[in-house]
Formats: C-alpha cells, sequence, structure tokens
C-alpha cells in the first residue's frame, strides 16, 4: 500500500506538509446519515494494519479506530436524511468530505480524496485515487474512523427505534430492515429520497409513522 504521507519525495516535490486522506461511508443505506473522515497521519506514529475497512473484522477496525484516534489528526462530519433528500446522496457525501477537511485541528495542505470526484469549495489542492482505501495508508485510516463512528451511530438509533436491525446492517436495505419497514414503517431517519422508502411511503399497505 502506498502513502503520500510518508513519501518525502513525492512531498518535496508538491511543496506540501500536512496532507490528508478523505473517505466516507454510508452512501448505500436507506436509513441514517452519510458520514465523511479526513485523516492526517502522523509519519512518526502510524498505526500497523491499516487498510480499507471493509478488509477488516468488527475487532480490528476498534482497535485500529483506538490507535487513529489517538496519534493523528482526525476530523468527522455527518450529513443528515434531511439534507440528504435536499441535495441527494451524491452532494451530500461531497459535503461531507469538505466539512470534515475543513474541520481538522490545522489546515491541512493536500488532500487525498477517495473515489473519482472532488469537492466543489476546498481550500487546498487535492487528487482522487479510485479505491484509494485500499491504496492509500491516510484514506484506509478514514475509512476506519468513519465506519466505526457510523456504526456505532447506527447502534444508538437501533435502541431507540427497534426492529429495523440497524445495530447489524447499519441501515442498509437487508431482510430484517424491510420487514421492519414493513411493520413499523417510515421514521425520520429513514432517507425518503430513496426509491424503497419512498415506494412505501406511497404504498397504501405500509404504516404511516412518519
Amino acid at each position: 500500500m502506498i502513502d503520500i504521507t510518508i513519501e518525502p519525495e513525492r512531498r518535496r516535490s508538491l511543496g506540501v506538509n500536512r496532507i490528508a486522506g478523505v473517505d466516507e461511508v454510508g452512501r448505500g443505506p436507506w436509513a441514517g446519515p452519510v458520514t465523511a473522515c479526513a485523516v492526517v497521519l502522523d509519519p512518526r506514529h502510524i498505526p500497523e494494519g491499516l487498510n480499507d475497512s471493509k478488509k477488516l473484522t468488527a475487532k480490528r477496525r476498534e482497535i485500529l479506530f483506538d490507535q487513529i484516534m489517538a496519534q493523528a489528526d482526525v476530523s468527522v462530519f455527518h450529513v443528515d436524511v434531511e439534507e440528504i433528500d435536499r441535495i441527494n446522496i451524491l452532494q451530500a457525501s461531497l459535503l461531507a468530505m469538505r466539512r470534515a477537511i475543513e474541520g481538522l485541528a490545522q489546515p491541512t495542505d493536500f488532500a487525498l480524496i477517495d473515489g473519482n470526484k472532488v469537492p466543489q469549495g476546498l481550500a487546498c489542492p487535492s487528487e482522487t485515487l479510485v479505491k484509494g482505501d485500499g491504496r492509500c495508508l491516510s484514506i484506509a485510516a478514514a475509512s476506519i474512523v468513519a465506519k466505526v463512528t457510523r456504526d456505532r451511530m447506527m447502534v444508538a438509533l437501533s435502541q431507540q427505534f427497534p426492529g429495523y436491525g440497524w445495530e447489524t446492517n447499519a441501515g442498509y436495505g437487508t431482510k430484517a430492515h424491510i420487514a421492519g419497514l414493513e411493520t413499523l414503517g417510515v421514521t425520520q431517519h429513514h432517507r425518503r429520497s430513496f426509491k424503497p422508502i419512498h415506494n412505501m411511503l406511497w404504498s397504501e399497505d405500509c404504516p404511516k409513522n412518519v
């Protein structure tokens, strides 16, 4: 795995010192926010085993989460369902990434962004990396923090709204989630602009818990 934050030659060629890796999670779920994270790693204290969060066990993600939070400059930002429904999920994801970058304790000189789209209005130069969470250590760190943070949020929401399986499905459209919708209806944490939720709201058979 490469990482621009620990490549002195590349860093010098760009004339930058602080480089943030940026990733988001939660574009696909039917419920809950989309969450983005920006991480500036300390080259002297990089946790061992950083990788795409999807390739790690939940236990390993939790261990790395604690190490990243203790050793790096980290910023997390959530965009809620109302904003997702208003501006669409792609724009909400890009907004979350920009706000995460802006929320770092110190301004970053450069942003490495997972995917192929750069958020508008960034105050620093940037570069996209497709599948960057498997190629770049700082993006991998951002993916871990974003996933752990959002998963914890969905577990907390599942305690307030039991029956949808959010503690295990994180808001994705699993059988348990669908069964909850059919029995309990749509909550304020569901994304009404998403077709399955929109269709349920218009269905005469669906409980109207709106």
